[in-house]
């Protein structure tokens, strides 16, 4: 319950925000960095904190949660790569216009499919 009742707020909070970039990412920006102080505030309480060993500890965690990756390189960075696409700002007009187009065929296929599929179960 606890839980569920977080998720919804969070839910509520994301849609609300989303209509507001510039307050989204002001607010984020003050909640990671309070975040961050507090961690560093409380890495200071415990002496063997050193450079060296927060480094080790932070890097375990982020490497085994598998945010280190995600967080410093997104996906779409990665699969870029993979497929030798340009950089979204090295494209032309022209590029991005003929991947909206297709975009819009793919849809509009799906949708095709969606219908007969839905045409598929009510016959059965």
């Amino acid at each position: 319950m606890f839980f569920r009742f977080f998720d919804k707020l969070e839910d509520n909070a994301r849609s609300r925000l989303s209509k507001n970039p510039i307050l989204y990412a002001f607010l984020s920006g003050v909640g990671t960095v309070l975040f961050y102080r507090g961690v560093w505030m409380i890495a200071d309480d415990f002496g063997f904190m050193t450079g060296p060993v927060t480094l080790v500890i932070s890097l375990a965690i982020l490497l085994i949660t598998g945010v280190f990756v995600f967080h410093f390189v997104s996906d779409q960075i990665i699969i870029s790569g993979l497929k030798k696409e340009k950089k979204l700002i090295e494209k032309t007009e022209e590029e991005i216009g003929m991947e909206t187009i297709t975009l819009k065929e793919i849809h509009a296929l799906l949708q095709k499919i969606e219908k007969r599929l839905g045409e598929f179960d009510i016959k059965t």
